[in-house]
């Protein structure tokens, strides 16, 4: 029963991991040139997984995969949002 909680804690954290960091990079990093370098992502994510590390060690039910989990969804989400910078996407206010 606990491993569901598990499971969907850690979904839930990677999934908002991923998203705010393609956001942050194709919004507010689209002109910093060393945001889109192909090291970035594997920065943010060490960087993610080691703030995201102290964090999962005080939380009973989820643990180290958590956090690395949590790494890979931020730095696939910084690489996601570099390459829509290069590409040219933006995202309208809607009006």
């Amino acid at each position: 029963m606990f491993w569901w909680i598990s499971l969907i804690v850690s979904l839930t954290a990677s999934w908002i991991g991923y998203g705010a960091a393609r956001r942050f990079v194709r919004e507010r990093l689209r002109y910093v040139e060393s945001a889109l370098t192909p090291g970035a992502p594997l920065l943010a994510a060490v960087g993610a997984a080691v703030l995201a590390a102290p964090i999962v060690w005080l939380l009973p039910l989820i643990g180290g995969g958590t956090a690395l989990a949590f790494g890979v969804s931020v730095g696939l989400g910084v690489r996601a949002g570099a390459s829509d910078v290069k590409r040219g996407y933006l995202v309208s206010s809607g009006s």
